[in-house]
């Protein structure tokens, strides 16, 4: 739990600070939006407070951040457009990570770890919806911009072609988690749990591109393209 703690610890505090950085740039004549990205990073904040606490609850310290890791939420930070990266963000790392909430909170050993993420799965969906609202609209108004968003897609794939994706620690993580036990049977059902995860994950992905307006073959490729690391 306290690797999977770090790791998600991680990719929320990417997740808050994006954000952050297009709220600052933000006409304060928008002020609905201006309202609704400052709501999404005090989720984060309030995500990466209990995430933490969790960590520390029996007095353990952060566990294993790798490179690749930090690699893949780089491109995020890098990316300059509010459209793409609410797209990256929300609509498939977010997206992902709320299969990925489901899935400790079915698993999770103790209540207080299935409570948080319950509760933090619940603002991810909220930050979803709103990022597919965005794209809904602003792709029905410029059409041509799907090609930019699959572009997007394929170019952060290119980039992290060379790196790792999600760290061993973290998938072996999830496994032990679903499994519950260290028996050779348990650890081959957290196993199987684990690799319907992300399936599941790879088919929101594309039900959601789908929503988008990108053809099945169409979505049914990008979904696949999305980064090994979730987010």
């Amino acid at each position: 739990v306290v690797q999977v703690m770090t790791y998600m610890i991680e990719n929320e505090n990417a997740a808050l600070l994006i954000p952050a950085k297009f709220l600052s740039q933000l006409h304060p004549h928008y002020r609905e939006v201006q309202a609704l990205l400052a709501i999404q990073i005090a989720d984060e904040a309030r995500h990466i407070e209990v995430f933490t606490r969790r960590i520390q609850l029996y007095g353990s310290e952060p566990a294993l951040s790798t490179v690749g890791g930090q690699l893949s939420l780089k491109t995020l930070l890098d990316e300059h457009d509010f459209s793409v990266a609410e797209f990256l963000l929300s609509v498939l790392g977010e997206g992902t990570f709320v299969d990925l909430l489901q899935f400790l909170t079915q698993y999770a050993p103790d209540p207080v770890t299935k409570q948080i993420c319950l509760l933090a799965g619940r603002d991810e969906s909220r930050h979803v919806s709103f990022g597919i609202s965005h794209l809904k609209e602003n792709l029905e108004k410029n059409p041509e911009s799907r090609t930019r968003l699959a572009n997007a897609i394929e170019l952060r794939f290119d980039t992290l072609a060379n790196s790792s994706g999600l760290n061993s620690e973290v998938f072996d993580a999830l496994i032990l988690i679903a499994a519950g036990t260290y028996s050779p049977s348990a650890l081959a059902n957290g196993f199987k749990a684990v690799q319907t995860l992300m399936k599941t994950m790879e088919e929101g992905r594309r039900v959601r591109l789908e929503k988008l307006g990108f053809t099945n073959s169409e979505a049914k490729r990008l979904a696949g393209l999305h980064t090994r690391n979730f987010m």
